[in-house]
């Protein structure tokens, strides 16, 4: 049997013998176009060359891309499990031509793989073209021999693409297998053509026109290729079988979730193993290259996937967190074809971990409310809009998860009911998500980078240089002369300034020339890092293209930013040293002030951890060893133990930084990593570190903020002179402070909770008729305003009222600093008739806010105008 292993090293062999550059999988974060959500087709790493945006590096090109369908316009997801060839996660291998061959080489190499490499029976081929196509359609025939009925001409746009109303564009050509009559479904073009029997294998673009508001316009000077052919779907071909989950990478993986669920992939349990093994494919991934769960944007979607897949472990009869489980095989199947899924083997586990954890803190609580909610309805029944959005907005369960489970109790969803409850705080998903980061005129300056070269940095020894300009940017358009009192972007031949990127601010200074002088505010790098725009604003004389200029880098702030950035290094090391291997680097800024760390972590960093990393990254400062930097390709380097940050892309030289020697091992080095920032020449040049903040910024993202130098001695003196002044206030010895800090502390706390059990009392024994409930729809209700009681107040008095009602719901808002919080609880014998929830969301938007949560049987919110107190409890009324 062909593996999936073998398939893929063949297709790329086959083409590398050909003249292809292997290229390896871009990240699935999209680099350089700012419109997609994720990386969804093998071409998308191309695009800048196929419209002309860039230069290629090579004629031709051939890769195995990663790709992930599962939010936006491509959206897979509902289907994965259900089907035999949908997945969220997939892999493209294509081959490219940038304006080298077309369709003759094309094809023919298309079919010699296919019959030749692969020995495919050519009788089980058939393949499309479109219908006007004559010149693929005589290729075909002249390349296969087939005869007319065996290359369909197909008139719509299933076989011409265009990658919009503008740009390249032209006609596609298809090939299909025929898995055999005992499958229903008829070829391409017919009307069985949806069914299972004739499944495309392979599609070639070619591009060949140019459109102009969705007409063609011309033929493209340099005609160019485009091919994609899924990996799963050829192995299921090339393995014998019908679908993508038993090829033998899902078959292994589906085979560890049996044996970690002890349940066989059969009957009603088949989709549940088929969903857990595809999202782990897309969920790793997506963690490997940088992405993390969270409430928007690509981390939302990362979520969704995730969380889909634990409903179904949940199904499995899962009693643990699964997902976690099964990531060394994936890594056994895959890692060798993509090392990054290795290096952040750790830090995947932990985050699926830590996510199932959480999700199924509210998965219980979720299902009993869809039990609730669907009891009444028979197959084919809705699942109100209502419902669908508060298992979304309490219990966290997105909407293809509760489609999912309605699918498999035969029920739907009202979607509409769903998107109307959410217009008001809908702000994920596709709506919201982040774009890529690049700019709008990127084409533009991958256009200048080929005309003029990359700049060449001078600044790793010097602070001080010389460069000529060579063009100026302002407003988006180039110019050819900058005056005293305007701002542009400069480029320069060379420059000593450090342009942004790795984390690390770009570089501030001036800028002196015959005649003029001008300030340098910022410097962003463009095309790729190969360009450093400087930010400069003309402050006597004119700068014009060509001109001359002296560069002086301010010195001092350079200084204490390549302190600040040997630190981080320093601090990432220690970390994994401290907290453990599953630390990766989330994000980073460094600049002349201070250090920002972001890691993966999902707990809070203990005083004493962090007292450990200081210790340790002090120490590495005080060996004063020299660093040590090398340019090494990529892969030479991660193999010789350089980190490299997961999600970034690196190009064919990187340069690896070494900074100490190891304080455990003789003769290693602490840090390896790859870096293109400034450093210091000497660890001892960072003089002194200190952790200043340490909390959380995200799901499982902890950040650390840090000192280096002079301002980390600074710090440490302001902090001697707080407590030495505090301990002149007290009369005491400095070393008591902290003793006598903690005990008015205590003091304070016993003292506010004797105010707020005087405020329950006071609230409780409010007197006469005012105490006693009334009745509203022959329900009990105690409903007040108190005034002084916080939230966090309200939740005693709300327990001690309903102890006191026995049967009936309570409705407290109180009132402080001119904010109002509601809480509302409700007794058991009435959760099924009422639910907090709803009643409190009801209160908070009457009182002007946007919504609360809770369980059933309680549930607070907030409100910003404590002067509709009385409209809460009037909405809460008017409700039961």
């Amino acid at each position: 049997m062909t593996s999936l292993k073998q398939i893929r090293s063949t297709f790329l062999d086959y083409f590398g013998k050909d003249g292809h550059e292997k290229v390896h999988s871009a990240p699935l974060v999209p680099q350089n176009d700012p419109t997609l959500l994720f990386v969804n087709a093998g071409m998308v790493p191309f695009k800048d060359y196929f419209t002309g945006a860039a230069t290629p590096p090579y004629p031709r090109a051939t890769s195995s891309q990663k790709c992930v369908r599962a939010g936006g316009k491509h959206n897979d997801l509902d289907n994965v499990g259900y089907t035999a060839r949908h997945h969220t996660f997939f892999e493209m291998l294509g081959n490219f031509s940038f304006g080298d061959y077309f369709k003759d080489h094309a094809i023919e190499s298309a079919w010699g793989l296919l019959t030749k490499e692969f020995g495919l029976d050519a009788n089980k081929l058939l393949v499309t073209v479109y219908h006007t196509d004559d010149e693929a359609f005589n290729i075909w025939k002249k390349v296969t021999g087939f005869s007319d009925d065996k290359i369909i001409r197909i008139p719509t746009a299933d076989n011409f693409w265009a990658m919009g109303e503008n740009g390249p564009c032209g006609p596609c050509t298809e090939i299909f297998y025929d898995h055999g009559d005992h499958i229903w479904g008829g070829p391409p073009g017919s009307p069985e053509e949806d069914g299972d029997r004739f499944v495309e294998i392979w599609n070639n673009v070619f591009m060949q026109f140019e459109k102009e508001n969705d007409e063609i316009v011309r033929e493209l000077p340099k005609k160019s290729v485009d091919t994609g052919m899924g990996l799963e779907r050829i192995a299921a071909v090339l393995q014998g079988v019908h679908s993508n989950y038993e090829v033998d990478l899902f078959r292994h993986l589906i085979a560890a979730s049996e044996d970690a669920t002890s349940t066989k992939a059969e009957g009603a349990f088949q989709a549940s193993h088929r969903v857990i093994a595809d999202h782990l494919r897309s969920s790793s991934f997506l963690i490997a290259d940088g992405v993390t769960p969270s409430n928007e944007g690509r981390g939302y979607v990362l979520r969704r996937i995730m969380r889909r897949a634990m409903r179904h472990a949940h199904l499995l009869g899962a009693q643990d967190p699964l997902m976690h489980r099964l990531v060394p095989t994936l890594v056994a199947e895959m890692g060798e074809a993509y090392p990054e899924l290795g290096r952040a083997q750790a830090f995947i586990e932990d985050t699926l971990k830590q996510e199932e954890i959480r999700f199924r803190t509210t998965l219980g609580r979720g299902m009993g409310l869809l039990d609730e909610a669907t009891k009444d309805l028979s197959e084919g029944g809705v699942i109100s809009g209502l419902t669908a959005f508060t298992l979304y907005d309490t219990y966290g369960f997105p909407l293809d998860l509760t489609q999912d489970e309605a699918r498999r109790r035969g029920l739907s969803v009202d979607n509409d009911g769903f998107e109307a409850e959410m217009s008001e705080q809908r702000q994920r998903g596709k709506a919201n998500w982040k774009g890529s980061g690049q700019t709008a005129n990127a084409g533009e300056w991958l256009a200048l980078r080929d005309r003029l070269g990359a700049t060449q940095f001078t600044g790793y020894d010097n602070t001080d240089g010389e460069g000529t300009v060579v063009a100026i940017v302002a407003d988006g358009a180039q110019t050819d002369t900058l005056s005293a009192g305007q701002t542009a972007e400069v480029l320069f031949d060379a420059t000593p300034f450090y342009g942004e990127g790795g984390g690390q601010n770009g570089d501030q200074g001036k800028a002196e020339w015959a005649g003029g002088t001008g300030r340098v505010i910022d410097v962003q790098k463009h095309a790729g890092g190969d360009l450093y725009a400087h930010q400069i604003e003309v402050l006597t004389g004119e700068l014009k293209n060509g001109t001359k200029v002296q560069l002086h880098v301010n010195a001092d702030q350079r200084l204490t930013t390549r302190a600040n950035h040997s630190g981080a290094h320093l601090l990432h090391t220690a970390l994994k040293n401290v907290l453990g291997p599953h630390i990766a680097q989330k994000g980073q800024m460094v600049d002349h002030e201070r250090m920002r760390f972001d890691f993966s972590h999902n707990a809070p960093v203990t005083e004493e951890e962090i007292a450990r990393i200081e210790d340790e990254v002090n120490a590495v400062i005080r060996q004063n060893v020299p660093a040590r930097t090398e340019l090494m390709n990529p892969e030479a380097a991660i193999e010789a133990g350089a980190i490299a940050l997961f999600g970034e892309k690196y190009g064919d030289e990187v340069r690896v930084l070494t900074l100490g020697d190891s304080l455990t091992e003789a003769g290693k080095p602490y840090s390896v990593e790859l870096c293109g920032g400034t450093h210091v020449a000497r660890t001892g040049d960072i003089a002194l570190f200190k952790i200043v903040s340490e909390g959380g910024v995200a799901a499982g993202v902890r950040r650390i903020e840090a000192l280096t130098g002079e301002a980390a001695r600074q710090y440490l003196l302001d902090q001697a002179n707080i407590t030495r002044n505090l301990a002149q206030t007290f009369k005491i010895p400095t070393q008591d402070v902290p003793a006598r800090v903690e005990a008015l502390t205590a003091e304070r706390k016993s003292l506010e909770k004797q105010v707020a059990d005087l405020k329950k009392q006071l609230a409780l024994g409010g007197g006469g008729a005012s105490s006693a409930p009334e009745e509203i729809n022959g329900v009990k209700v105690i409903a007040r305003v108190l005034d002084g009681v916080d939230g966090k107040g309200l939740r005693g008095v709300a327990e001690d009222f309903k102890k006191q009602l026995g049967s009936g719901i309570v409705a407290l808002v109180g009132v402080t600093d001119g904010k109002a919080a509601i809480t509302v609880t409700i007794t058991p014998d009435l959760v099924g008739k009422y639910n907090s929830a709803d009643f409190a969301r009801d209160a908070v938007i009457a009182m002007g806010g946007k919504g609360a949560g809770g369980k059933p049987d309680f549930a607070q919110g907030g409100a910003p105008d404590a002067s509709k107190a009385e409209e809460g409890l009037t909405a809460i009324k008017a409700k039961i």
